[in-house]
């Protein structure tokens, strides 16, 4: 008698395939509203020069934090996806933007 292969959980491992489309957990908008927030005021502290001597680092970790919490790969489109999920958000806000700058 030969043994089956089992996993962890006793299927066998062959049986699952990789689904055709990725699924992205999503962010609870109050986790995306906080780092919004947290991003916005460490970007303005940094501007001003009011912002400790920490303050670029802090700022370089909650755009990465917004980033990987959204699935994009820039700032700019992480914090317009983020707005999105927002509570109260409108399908047009930040949908157009000016090709003249």
């Amino acid at each position: 008698m030969g043994r089956e292969r089992r996993g962890k959980w006793g299927a066998d491992p062959a049986s699952f395939t990789a689904p055709e489309e990725q699924i992205m957990l999503l962010a609870h908008p109050a986790v995306l509203d906080d780092l919004v927030q947290r991003y916005t005021e460490l970007e303005r502290a940094l501007i001003s020069g009011t912002g400790e001597p920490t303050t670029r680092q802090k700022l370089a970790d909650v755009a990465y934090t917004l980033c990987v919490s959204t699935g994009t790969r820039d700032i700019d489109a992480a914090l317009i996806a983020a707005r999105h999920r927002l509570p109260g958000a409108r399908p047009a806000d930040d949908s157009v933007l000016s090709a003249t700058g």
